[in-house]
């Protein structure tokens, strides 16, 4: 074959002139795979397509939504991990498989996963399933398109601002601007990002050398993606300064400002402040109005990681714990754990009106963000986002919240709140985490002896093996601190019964009662 012409230089005309003239290539000279006539049939057969996803639909159906749900099922069939990958046979092979057996892998897979939508499962900061933000999250993966033009999402690029500018009134602005990122890490990662920016513009084009030493505060109890955003923008995690927590580890805002004098002192320069609204461990919501007070006096960006907390906003007797977040700079929020949504589904949410998010990360793609489009052109937000292809993340939150409303989901999360109130530990939580010590009646009144923290320590692991391997429950724990492991129960699923509130006491009690 000849080369082909660079018809980009070419007219209209000439272009035509070269396709129509351009040689055929034969049967022979074509793949061996593909003969003309192949090439023009249908690679796949729709009809067979839609009758297999509706089997395997009637497969998810049954083992992961009505089985699943059960109180009476498993929360997980353990395997151990060779026996697991025998059953699931791993391998990919040359060729197919027949229909029968592919739903045989639907059902290996739906069997052996863990039922996060359990009502006795309490170990994420996510359990439980909304069927409307499911059939949202169905739709999305169908329809299979990109959120960054208004001409192949039209729908989602007019609801995506609908959804960000309700969020955002939640939080106590009436402007402001946002994005729908791929989890609360990379939200978080948006706001440092943002404010180092907004402080320096240059760094940019010129990159980090050409900046001074930066600091970044956050409290002892952040989440540990504050690190990973230091790391990967290059700030070092040594510029992170840890600030001191109370005993219920919320930040303290006088070490804050003793901190920010300490960079200071070491030629560092503050720019950006992490408060954290539910922190992962304790559920602790730190002081927003004194942060602010601080933030604001000293010019830093302030930024709230309320991924975890944040849906206590839809709440009229909960918000309170947020109180101030309004005079933050930004807001992370997960609507993906307390809400319900599903993963993942986390906004980066902004006080901002001058558009800079997009001054930040815009790249102007000419392919993709063409200035002489027909439509408004400000429609097309791909540009704000650090990703080039971006999920569509905001149906399964618009379609549930159409279905219950504000108010459905303000019952929500009063609910998750009033079940942490069931028999609570001394003193009552916060929030809806709940951490408590189960003490085995071995070690009950014998707290002064030198080995007790260590055989304490043995309690939570064992026991959590214990019921992962019968598929009762499901109950993180974690060493926290000077604390050795402990158990960190968390109560949001609106499956949740105070029966099974009941059953959770029982159940850790019949699994350590012999240790």
């Amino acid at each position: 074959m000849s080369q082909l012409p660079r018809f980009w230089n070419l007219g209209w005309s000439s272009f035509l002139d070269w396709w129509s003239n351009s040689p055929v290539v034969s049967e022979q000279e074509s793949s061996p795979l593909y003969g003309q006539q192949q090439l023009n049939e249908t690679f796949l057969d729709h009809g067979e397509g839609q009758q297999f996803l509706t089997k395997a639909f009637q497969v998810i159906l049954e083992e992961v939504l009505c089985k699943g749900t059960d109180v009476k099922e498993k929360v997980c069939d353990w395997r151990e991990p060779e026996d697991l990958a025998a059953l699931l046979d791993l391998e990919l092979r040359e060729n197919g498989e027949s229909q029968h057996q592919l739903l045989k892998r639907v059902q290996d897979v739906a069997k052996y996963s863990v039922k996060t939508n359990h009502p006795r499962f309490f170990n994420q900061l996510f359990a439980g399933v909304d069927y409307h933000a499911l059939a949202g999250r169905f739709l999305t993966e169908a329809l299979n398109t990109s959120q960054y033009t208004y001409e192949v999402a039209p729908v989602f690029v007019l609801m995506e601002e609908e959804v960000l500018s309700k969020l955002r009134s939640l939080v106590g602005w009436t402007h402001g601007d946002g994005i729908f990122c791929p989890g609360g890490t990379v939200s978080n990662m948006y706001a440092m990002n943002l404010a180092r920016f907004r402080a320096f513009p240059e760094v940019k084009v010129k990159g980090q050398w050409a900046l001074p030493r930066l600091a970044v505060f956050a409290s002892q109890e952040s989440h540990y993606s504050v690190m990973k955003a230091a790391a990967f923008q290059g700030i070092g995690t040594e510029n992170v300064f840890k600030v001191n927590v109370d005993d219920r580890g919320c930040m303290n805002p006088e070490d804050l400002c003793e901190k920010i004098e300490l960079a200071k002192s070491q030629g560092a320069v503050p720019f950006f402040v992490h408060a954290t609204s539910g922190t992962t461990v304790k559920g602790a919501f730190d002081p927003l109005e004194s942060i602010a007070d601080i933030c604001e006096r000293l010019g830093l960006w302030m930024h709230v990681d309320a991924a975890w907390g944040g849906s206590v906003l839809l709440s009229n007797e909960h918000r309170h714990l947020m109180k101030g977040v309004e005079r933050a700079d930004s807001v992370t929020w997960n609507p993906h754990k307390m809400m319900l949504t599903g993963l993942q589904c986390s906004a980066i949410l902004l006080k901002d009106t001058t558009d800079l998010l997009k001054h930040c990360h815009c790249a102007d793609a000419t392919y993709l963000f063409q200035q002489d489009k027909f439509y408004d052109k400000s429609l097309d937000t791909g540009d704000k986002s650090i990703q080039c292809g971006r999920k569509v993340d905001c149906l399964k939150l618009w379609l549930m919240w159409k279905a219950v409303g504000s108010k459905g989901l303000e019952g929500r999360v009063d609910r998750a709140f009033a079940h942490v109130r069931y028999k609570p530990p001394r003193p009552i939580p916060e929030f809806v985490n709940v951490c408590f010590w189960f003490i085995p009646p071995s070690l009950r009144g014998d707290e002064n002896s030198p080995d007790y923290q260590d055989r304490l320590s043995k309690v939570a692991p064992t026991i959590k093996e214990r019921m992962m391997k019968q598929g009762t429950m499901m109950v993180g724990y974690q060493p926290h601190g000077g604390r050795v492991n402990f158990f960190r129960m968390i109560v949001i699923s609106p499956q949740v019964s105070h029966e099974d509130m009941t059953f959770f006491l029982d159940e850790i009690e019949r699994l350590g009662k012999d240790l």
